[in-house]
């Protein structure tokens, strides 16, 4: 479900990637298990686009999670009027999921595989990989991912890390709801299983982050990213 995409709109920024060294709190080299990543560049996490606690007034359970798809924020509830809040992308699979579901299973460093469904709609995109990726640094789904049911269902829907980190706080071509790696292997940590998801609706967004913040976010070309080489821009993907 996650990472690998069609073509859309042109990415805002095609400059080149960012070169400060500097980087904010909570988003510097992190080793984990058998992998090192790499700091998240400053440019990437200005302003709203980083890990915060916040106030929280919604009526949700400790330890509920809410996605505002518009605003483009999760919202890990912690009860006690507060909540953390992260960046997300939203990718088009990620802005068709509405409603509710439960997270009833999550995995360290997943691999990726297509649906059949996504391998018939379009082959020239997915059949490549039906085989799958397998977990790692170049996984479409990061270093963590969050599965989503409704039922005993699996609802094929993931909260999930990714790569390309240009994307958060952004619309992406494909892919369900991505975080920094950072931001979720911080959720991953806090989420216990099971665990409640709502997704806002568009004036719920309005309601609770305002009119501007819930247009927040462009639409971003293409890409797949390797965590060593950074982004590589793809004609298909």
């Amino acid at each position: 479900m996650g990472g690998f995409v069609s073509a859309c709109a042109a990415r805002p920024d095609d400059t080149a990637p960012p070169t400060t060294q500097a980087y904010d709190e909570g988003y510097g080299p992190l080793e984990d298990g058998e992998y090192v990543l790499p700091h998240v560049d400053p440019a990437y996490t200005a302003g709203v686009n980083k890990r915060a606690l916040v106030t929280y007034t919604g009526d949700e359970a400790a330890g509920s999670i809410i996605v505002d798809p518009f605003a483009k924020f999760l919202f890990y509830t912690l009860g006690d009027g507060t909540a953390m809040r992260y960046p997300i992308a939203v990718g088009r699979e990620g802005r068709g999921f509405r409603g509710t579901a439960t997270v009833k299973l999550k995995k360290k460093w997943p691999g990726w595989m297509p649906t059949q469904n996504m391998i018939r709609t379009e082959p020239e995109v997915y059949a490549k990989y039906a085989a799958g990726v397998p977990g790692g640094l170049r996984s479409p789904l990061g270093a963590r991912a969050l599965y989503l049911y409704r039922g005993n269902r699996d609802t094929y829907y993931r909260i999930h890390g990714t790569n390309d980190l240009p994307s958060i706080g952004h619309n992406s071509s494909a892919g369900c709801i991505r975080l920094f790696n950072h931001d979720i292997i911080d959720l991953y940590d806090r989420v216990e299983i099971p665990s409640h998801v709502r997704v806002r609706t568009l004036d719920e967004s309005v309601e609770k982050e305002g009119l501007e913040m819930a247009h927040r976010g462009d639409d971003m070309a293409p890409t797949v990213t390797d965590i060593d080489t950074g982004a590589i821009e793809i004609e298909n993907l």
